[in-house]
């Protein structure tokens, strides 16, 4: 009898627990680059299937029925919820093809049924109003070139041969062919939640071990980092870096453990009056932003949190997301710290503008 050709392959085993724990909490985290949160309830299923009580493709069923059945939800809750799931499925599954329609791919497979255009390069051209680049936006691929220059990318990518570089050389290549990839942002919605699946997946294929949480802890992070690596302002002398993706990427794959604080990729934050600390007893933070808290009593952390949001919001309203941006705080913890301010009278909440928004009272 001949020898069954088949049996030289096995079919994929079920991810293990660590990996699907790893799947889901990467898969919430980046839902938080386009100021998504996802529902309490996607959250017990996401642990059901980790515990392995119930499979992804359960896991799916059962929010896509909750959203039938329950006709008095968020629309950006559906989409967060509908998309971590997938992400989730994506990335449980270790097959991968380093090419353009797998980039295309990944894009249609997370937003089908929820964007018109999901798996389409957009026809029209984008700028957006960027925190990080104080209002201002990077300069994003033209609607008429986007499938050459992704094309272009791709190619060349799949010419490095990675056995070549020492560690640093790698992450700097990493960084700039990923942050090329995302400045070219292919699709109207979801660009960079596809481009961080992307990313992912190749980087285990090219063998390195991703298995950490840093997508759920740092994923604005991780935006504001592609952001900056794409921004030029002459007048301003900011140029683009990669040196804040590079940062991430470090950690990612190297487990260094880089600080990495949203506010330091503000261009505002390069901007700013350099102090000599050592021949100056002063507080570079009051140098910085003059604010007077002189007669507060609070921390010196809460104070410094103080002086950070108001270096941005000194002349305009802000609200909690805000907040949690720039300081990288919880839901939790930026709504005590709004609190907090409001009790000691050092913001106002303002109408007009939409609920919970508040204004600097001193100056």
């Amino acid at each position: 009898m001949d020898k069954d050709p088949f049996k030289e392959y096995i079919i994929t085993k079920e991810p293990s627990k660590k990996e699907k724990e790893y799947a889901w909490k990467s898969a919430i985290g980046l839902q938080k680059v386009d100021g998504l949160e996802t529902s309490s309830y996607l959250k017990e299923i996401s642990k059901d299937n980790i515990e392995g009580k119930i499979t992804i493709d359960e896991a799916k069923s059962l929010i896509d029925n909750y959203y039938v059945e329950n006709k008095d939800y968020n629309e950006r809750v559906e989409e967060a919820d509908k998309v971590s799931i997938r992400i989730a499925k994506l990335l449980s599954n270790k097959s991968f093809t380093f090419s353009l329609d797998e980039y295309l791919n990944i894009h249609k497979f997370l937003f089908y049924g929820i964007f018109k255009y999901a798996g389409k390069i957009r026809d029209y051209d984008i700028s957006k109003k960027e925190w990080v680049l104080d209002g201002e936006s990077v300069i994003y691929g033209s609607s008429q070139t986007i499938y050459k220059a992704l094309e272009y990318d791709i190619l060349e990518e799949k010419k490095i041969d990675y056995s070549k570089f020492d560690n640093d050389s790698a992450i700097k290549h990493i960084a700039r062919f990923i942050s090329n990839l995302w400045q070219i942002h292919a699709f109207g919605e979801g660009n960079t939640r596809t481009t961080a699946v992307f990313l992912i997946k190749y980087l285990r294929k090219l063998g390195y071990n991703v298995d950490n949480s840093l997508f759920e802890e740092n994923s604005w992070y991780f935006r504001n980092s592609l952001v900056r690596a794409n921004y030029n302002n002459r007048d301003k002398k900011i140029f683009e870096t990669t040196k804040y993706l590079e940062l991430f990427l470090r950690n990612l794959l190297l487990n260094e453990r880089n600080e990495l604080k949203n506010r330091y990729l503000n261009i505002k934050f390069e901007t700013l009056e350099k102090v000599d600390i050592e021949h100056e007893k002063v507080d570079i933070e009051d140098v910085k932003v003059h604010i007077d808290l002189s007669n507060f009593n609070l921390t010196v952390k809460t104070k410094d949190n103080i002086r950070a949001l108001y270096k941005n919001y000194s002349n305009n309203y802000f609200g909690r997301s805000d907040v949690i941006k720039v300081l990288e705080l919880s839901n939790a913890g930026a709504s005590k710290f709004i609190k907090l301010l409001l009790e000691n009278g050092i913001i106002s909440p303002i109408s007009g503008k939409g609920k919970g928004k508040y204004i600097f009272n001193i100056k």
